[in-house]
């Protein structure tokens, strides 16, 4: 299969993972990434103390699901991509700047409130994706839970989304993850898709890239 020997499988995954540094990468589960990414997070009515074992304190386990990734990604359970609310790059330099390892200054920025986990604030405009590949998924249409979100929020585009965020219905919000009255529409700047398929999410995207059936 031609589409099996493209180059951005071999290229892309050394850079995208750092895999020059180590083996296996964490990678981030998809399910929380387009929860917060197209903003489902933003209409979920369900609230942890109904799925909470009866046997647990509800006290102790109070927030939202959006909540409790939080809080499995500051524990370190839970990969996250975006990590941090800042540009690795520039985190990196930094570091450097302040002859700190970088770990050393990612803990102590950390704990002095300087720098803070992307999800705490999935909707500010630093935290957005900016550009994603799709290599031969169908995920606007068919693959991808959320359809209408993710035309709303992540593309910008026409949708039909027809519920009401927990905002307008004042409801009950996050305690940690940062609401934002205004909501974000269009947070990708650019879709590249890989395919050899004219699909769904093919017509959506910036930029088509055929391939060998």
């Amino acid at each position: 299969c031609g589409a099996g020997k493209l180059r951005p499988q071999t290229g892309w995954i050394p850079l995208a993972f750092g895999l020059d540094w180590s083996r296996p990468s964490r990678q981030m589960n998809g399910t929380s990434f387009f929860y917060f990414m197209s903003d489902q997070w933003r209409y979920e009515k369900l609230e942890m103390k109904e799925i909470l074992s009866p046997l647990a304190d509800p006290e102790k386990y109070s927030g939202s699901q959006a909540d409790f990734n939080l809080r499995a990604i500051r524990m370190g359970w839970l990969p996250s991509a975006p990590q941090l609310d800042r540009n690795p790059l520039h985190i990196a330099a930094a570091a450097e700047k302040a002859g700190q390892a970088p770990a050393d200054y990612v803990i102590e920025q950390l704990q002095q409130g300087k720098l803070d986990f992307a999800y705490a604030d999935p909707d500010a405009p630093e935290n957005f994706p900016r550009v994603m590949f799709i290599w031969r998924s169908n995920l606007l249409g068919s693959s991808g839970k959320g359809h209408e979100y993710m035309l709303r929020h992540l593309l910008g585009t026409r949708h039909g989304v027809q519920g009401k965020d927990l905002g307008e219905l004042g409801a009950v919000k996050p305690e940690e993850v940062k609401w934002r009255d205004e909501v974000p529409e269009g947070k990708l700047d650019l879709l590249v898709t890989l395919d050899f398929r004219m699909c769904t999410t093919a017509l959506y995207s910036d930029v088509v890239l055929p391939t060998a059936t």
